[in-house]
């Protein structure tokens, strides 16, 4: 991870203050004129730190480190056989690999506004600084994917990938980075392997090279990108709100592991002289 803080200069940013600019700000756009319903066609991601990136884990090992993506997918796909997750494409194994915490190219993002928010407040440590959701139109993005992988959603009626489609077009990595000279990412729904991927209402992105950064493309990337900021008194509003509204570990992360995250969030005292939202 760069020594630097990031300063993301042309993406377009807005500091919400109040829970109801918020709840404003994260469904602007979401109505869909075509449809006559409120269907947005955005994927959040929210983080606890506003000055954080978007590396992904691969970018954060440094150095070539990229350069081992094929080696680890290979091992992780020889050692994982037998297992429970029956995986088909090469896509499947990539997100069952980022799932476990494999270091791939694959980001995590989600359909909910509400699961980012969850994401931007779960660590009570990191009520004293501002947090951030990354909004991303994949309309957007989409206008400089390659012409095979627009005609597999034109062919499909849809705006995101699943890891079948992905399948039809690119096999392997190696042909996938080959689809376009030019960087471009892309959003697809990984398989429902567990609970945790269904409740998160979980999506991906992914870049056409292992090495590449997603803020930096984002940066050239002037419509459909936005960062709202939560600033650090109103962590804690959201977060009780969050818990009223049933978005919590327990829920997000079925089985005994989330629900002793989430007691011993819920139950952790509160600071002395932590920002108020009052």
């Amino acid at each position: 991870m760069d020594s630097e803080l990031p300063i993301f200069l042309s993406v377009q940013e807005h500091r919400v203050n109040s829970w109801g600019e918020l709840q404003e700000e994260l469904f602007t756009g979401s109505w869909n004129e075509s449809l006559r319903r409120f269907r947005p066609t955005l994927a959040f991601r929210g983080m606890p730190d506003s000055h954080h990136d978007l590396a992904t884990s691969l970018n954060r090992r440094g150095g070539n480190y990229s350069r081992q993506e094929h080696v680890m997918l290979r091992a992780f796909r020889k050692y994982a056989r037998g297992t429970t997750n029956p995986c088909e494409s090469l896509w499947d194994w990539l997100s069952l690999a980022q799932h476990h915490g494999l270091p791939t190219r694959l980001l995590d993002w989600t359909f909910s506004p509400y699961v980012a928010l969850h994401f931007l407040t779960e660590d009570p440590s990191l009520y004293d600084v501002d947090g951030v959701v990354w909004c991303v139109d994949y309309r957007e993005t989409n206008r400089l994917l390659p012409r095979p992988l627009k005609a597999q959603l034109r062919e499909e009626g849809a705006d995101v990938f699943s890891a079948e489609m992905l399948a039809t077009v690119a096999r392997d990595l190696s042909s996938f980075d080959k689809l376009a000279r030019h960087p471009f990412v892309l959003f697809f729904e990984p398989p429902s392997l567990d609970e945790r991927i269904v409740n998160q209402f979980a999506l991906f992105s992914v870049m056409n090279d292992a090495s590449a950064r997603l803020d930096a493309f984002l940066e050239k990337q002037k419509r459909g990108v936005r960062r709202l900021i939560v600033p650090a008194r109103l962590k804690q509003e959201v977060r009780d709100k969050l818990d009223q509204a049933n978005i919590t570990e327990r829920v997000l992360f079925p089985g005994l592991d989330g629900l002793t995250r989430w007691l011993r969030r819920y139950y952790n005292p509160r600071p002395p002289g932590a920002p108020s939202g009052q």
